[in-house]
């Protein structure tokens, strides 16, 4: 578990303004389920994605998704997993591989979020992406809530990772802004 637990240059909960926030959405709670949802609810409700608001830098670290308030799927599940293992609780990056219609040059891509382990209930993925119309993520353990249903040639990657995909390092640091991210989605075959 202790690579699901450390701080590293992308999720990098040893940042100041990182370990604030962690200390912050853990107040008054009694329990690791009980912080996970305070800060998959932040990181869902308050970070904005990117692609929804069709406009805006791309980041990378959780320290700049948490300073810009803006992230892909991707970056997000980067700050979520800080958020999570700064209060001790091992939290892994997962990846879909999902059409994405939605944008323009559509094809596949993959999208980001998270596994977090719960003492109560074991690993436990979350999608903190943000919801909209047709979205609706939610916290309910045991009981997954992911913001996509898998749909024909869609699938999950089966591992759970301590460190983000090289491919979508990559791609959220070397596109810096909506337009260029749009149709360079990062993608595995």
């Amino acid at each position: 578990m202790d690579e699901y637990l450390e701080s590293t240059e992308i999720i990098d909960y040893t940042h100041p303004n990182v370990a604030a926030k962690a200390r912050e959405l853990a107040q008054g709670c009694s329990n690791d389920a009980e912080i996970a949802k305070h800060c998959f609810e932040f990181v869902r409700d308050v970070i904005r994605h990117t692609g929804d608001a069709g406009e805006g830098i791309t980041t990378c670290s959780a320290s700049e998704v948490l300073e810009q308030r803006t992230g892909w799927c991707y970056a997000k599940s980067h700050l979520l997993a800080a958020l999570l293992r700064a209060n001790g609780i091992p939290t892994a990056l997962c990846y879909q591989r999902l059409n994405c219609s939605e944008y323009p040059d559509g094809g596949y891509c993959l999208h980001g979020l998270n596994a977090v382990y719960l003492k109560d209930f074991g690993w436990y993925r979350i999608d903190a992406r943000g919801n909209k119309a047709g979205v609706d993520a939610q916290f309910d353990p045991p009981y997954e809530k992911l913001a996509f249903e898998l749909g024909k040639n869609e699938y999950n990657l089966p591992e759970l990772y301590a460190e983000p995909l090289d491919v979508v390092v990559k791609a959220l640091k070397t596109r810096i802004n909506y337009g260029e991210m749009v149709g360079n989605f990062p993608d595995i075959k």
